[in-house]
């Protein structure tokens, strides 16, 4: 299956096949130098396979996990470049999941100012929404994608058969993304989750999410407007990703939390429901994660209209500024007394009552870049 993306600075394809790994010479131009960037966390064997398709691959495996999107990775990779020789007319090539191909993506869009990129997504996660789009950052200064560019790939391969190497935790955090996509612009992808088999249809999961975020990657390339629907959850979720660190929950268990309370009571039953299934605490054991465990019941949340574009019902999304709000006032004395002021200050720990000047409030619009 091919599935474009038209946009007036170049359009690209997404290719959508079982086996694309096995093929990608002949799917993409690798007779030249190919710089593959992976991580430890991705089977050595993906990796390699593209590599003997290339004429001179040169791979370079980065530690696994968050830590690696810095400006030291950023580095290490315009390094490796730079030592090998690389030149306008030679590429990158992510092979790995969302942090590989924001990584990788940006030192393609920053050496020599821009070389080609592509991108193999090894996750649903980046399967289903960050290899699409042209998003590329690192983290710096405790903000998640404060430093990147808006950057296209030359063209996407999706390979399905290389989620059988991914854990039940992966694949459902993957899932929460998918979720995500279907609450704001695909009723009948909810539907999907909600009722059927997601492992036999995965195919059509991952191609109607990609369709939704190439639909909206076409109307507004540079977040202006409609693409921020695809911020859904993740104002709530960076911040959680920022307080838990490195070592805590993943994106999307992070993102499905930060959904929760972002929908009406329409979608309030299912949802909850679908997006609890993406969350669990990391190892089933008692970390400094399950103090947010379990996630509050959304029934006692109603759908605001602000910035956060909430979700009244699966398959839509109200997304009108100007008229923003703070979130219900119930989420937000739970995530200040729960969670937000408690791992910054340590109170929680010593049984202490929150001091005055620790109290603070979530304002709207102040999440992190996505």
């Amino acid at each position: 299956m091919i599935i474009p993306v038209k946009l007036p600075a170049g359009s690209y394809k997404i290719t959508l096949s079982r086996g694309a790994l096995q093929r990608t010479g002949e799917l993409v131009d690798l007779n030249r130098k190919v710089l593959i960037v992976t991580d430890s966390g991705v089977p050595a064997s993906l990796a390699e396979a593209v590599a003997r398709q290339c004429r001179q691959p040169v791979i370079v495996t980065v530690p696994a996990g968050e830590g690696s999107k810095s400006l030291q990775g950023f580095g290490a990779l315009c390094q490796s470049l730079l030592d090998n020789g690389f030149t306008r007319s030679d590429c990158v090539v992510a092979v790995g999941g969302g942090v590989v191909g924001d990584l990788a993506g940006f030192a393609a869009a920053s050496f020599m100012r821009g070389i080609d990129f592509y991108n193999i997504p090894t996750t649903l996660l980046s399967q289903v929404d960050s290899s699409v789009g042209g998003k590329t950052a690192v983290n710096f200064g405790g903000i998640k994608n404060i430093i990147g560019a808006f950057y296209q790939p030359k063209a996407v391969l999706i390979d399905p058969d290389v989620l059988a190497t991914l854990s039940p935790r992966h694949f459902a955090n993957g899932l929460a993304e998918a979720a995500k996509m279907a609450l704001t612009l695909d009723v009948t992808l909810f539907e999907l989750l909600e009722q059927g088999d997601i492992a036999e249809n995965i195919e059509t999961v991952i191609a109607r999410a990609v369709a939704c975020k190439a639909r909206v990657v076409e109307a507004d390339e540079r977040e202006t407007g409609l693409r921020r629907v695809l911020n859904f959850g993740h104002t709530i979720g960076h911040a959680i990703e920022s307080v838990e660190g490195l070592g805590g929950l993943y994106h999307g268990e992070c993102v499905a939390l930060g959904m929760l309370p972002l929908c009406g009571k329409r979608s309030a039953r299912a949802s909850n429901a679908r997006l609890r299934g993406s969350v669990s605490p990391p190892n089933g054991t008692a970390t400094r994660s399950s103090c947010f465990w379990p996630p509050p019941t959304i029934k006692s949340f109603p759908a605001v209209i602000s910035p956060w574009s909430p979700c009244r019902k699966s398959g839509s999304t109200d997304l009108k500024n100007g008229q923003a709000r703070s979130f219900s006032a119930e989420w937000r004395r739970f995530f200040n007394e729960r969670y937000f002021w408690a791992k910054r200050f340590g109170h929680h720990r010593r049984g202490k009552p929150r001091p005055r000047s620790c109290r603070r409030s979530l304002r709207p619009g102040a999440g992190h870049p996505r």
